[in-house]
């Protein structure tokens, strides 16, 4: 196991070169980036670089790669996945929608409806109670989660988020543990945009590589076995 914990980033690492070695990179999307990583290593001379190379053991060829690596990835995305993005988006949305909700939790449940009446009436307001009583991280934030994806939340907690309506306080209701009471201040419905296209192509692409690395682990490990004498 140690040993295939080892191969598998060597794997990995040479299945995606082998996939995007043929995408072509221009000049003009070269520039910029190289621009930025000098300014970042501050290699203001040619000498700068070459001394910086040393000390990486790379060449120049080889830093180029890296440097590249992240935009042939993207092409080949693009490329090979960009007539599955929408079907992944479509399939993944409800994880995508992002909420920003006020949160109070607490594991004493009679006063957590104490709270929620105080709030409902008018009597005090959501952050300065969430500030004081709440017992989570969000007391930090006087009760404000988000913008955050509803798939990071606890599937029943996410689930009532996306029904709730908008501004309305909601009664308190057990939670694993807490009690939590719960309001929704805005919704962010996910869309199809091209930066969203993008990141589903990148997440296939991702897909194929683990499948990829699996199938070659899952070669070695028989080919091994079968090389045993028996």
């Amino acid at each position: 196991m140690r040993r295939h914990n080892l191969l598998i980033p060597l794997i990995r690492a040479e299945v995606v070169a082998k996939a995007v070695e043929t995408q072509s990179i221009t000049a003009e999307e070269m520039g910029p980036i190289i621009t930025e990583y000098r300014k970042i290593h501050r290699l203001e001379s040619e000498q700068d670089v070459e001394a910086h190379l040393r000390g990486l053991a790379l060449s120049s060829a080889d830093l180029q790669w890296q440097l590249a690596l992240p935009i042939r990835v993207r092409k080949h995305g693009h490329e090979h996945f960009g007539h599955k993005a929408e079907a992944r988006f479509l399939q993944r949305k409800n994880e995508l929608d992002r909420v920003v909700y006020s949160l109070l939790r607490l594991k004493d449940g009679p006063l957590a409806r104490e709270l929620y009446l105080r709030i409902a009436d008018g009597e005090a307001d959501f952050s300065e109670l969430a500030a004081r009583y709440s017992e989570g991280p969000e007391k930090s934030t006087k009760g404000v989660v988000g913008p955050v994806p509803l798939a990071q939340s606890h599937p029943v907690l996410a689930e009532r988020l996306r029904t709730m309506p908008l501004g309305e306080l909601q009664e308190p209701f057990q939670l694993v543990d807490w009690w939590v009471v719960v309001r929704v201040e805005r919704f962010f419905p996910a869309s199809f945009d091209a930066a969203m296209a993008e990141r589903m192509e990148k997440e296939l692409f991702e897909q194929w590589v683990d499948e990829e690395v699996r199938s070659r682990i899952k070669e070695m490990i028989v080919g091994n076995v079968r090389s045993v004498p028996g």
